[in-house]
């Protein structure tokens, strides 16, 4: 009898799993199913005085097309690294006092997203840039 009560156990531990699985895909993915999060880029600026400043760039992306949105996630570490180098050499060149240009950052980010996934189909979607 101990041997049907161990088997009815086990059957209910594996099957605990499964069903946090299908909670957890039940959730609301922040932005969206194709939407990835990047986390915030920062870089280096120089304000007036000869002080340091920073810009923050917050971004994500919108990939419909679920083979491109499935390379992006495994490419997020090169893709980050390009954005990381566009904003901060961006940052540098910054005149002080400039606010900075968000039509162009979102044309460089756009362009290293296309160069890293080495195709078009995935859209630069920029938050908010705060220069301080």
């Amino acid at each position: 009898m101990r041997r049907r009560a161990f088997l009815a156990l086990t059957a209910l531990i594996a099957a605990l799993p499964a069903g946090a699985l299908a909670e957890e895909e039940k959730k609301k993915k922040a932005g969206g199913a194709t939407f990835i999060q990047i986390n915030t880029l920062v870089g280096t600026t120089n304000r007036s005085g000869g002080r340091r400043g920073v810009l923050t760039v917050e971004c994500g992306l919108d990939i419909p097309d679920a083979k491109l949105r499935e390379f992006a996630n495994l490419s997020l570490p090169r893709l980050r690294a390009a954005y990381v180098q566009t904003v901060q050499s961006y940052a540098a060149g910054l005149p002080p006092g400039q606010p900075p240009s968000v039509d162009f950052l979102g044309m460089a980010l756009q362009r290293q997203t296309d160069a890293v996934l080495g195709r078009k189909g995935a859209r630069l979607l920029l938050g908010a840039i705060m220069a301080s």
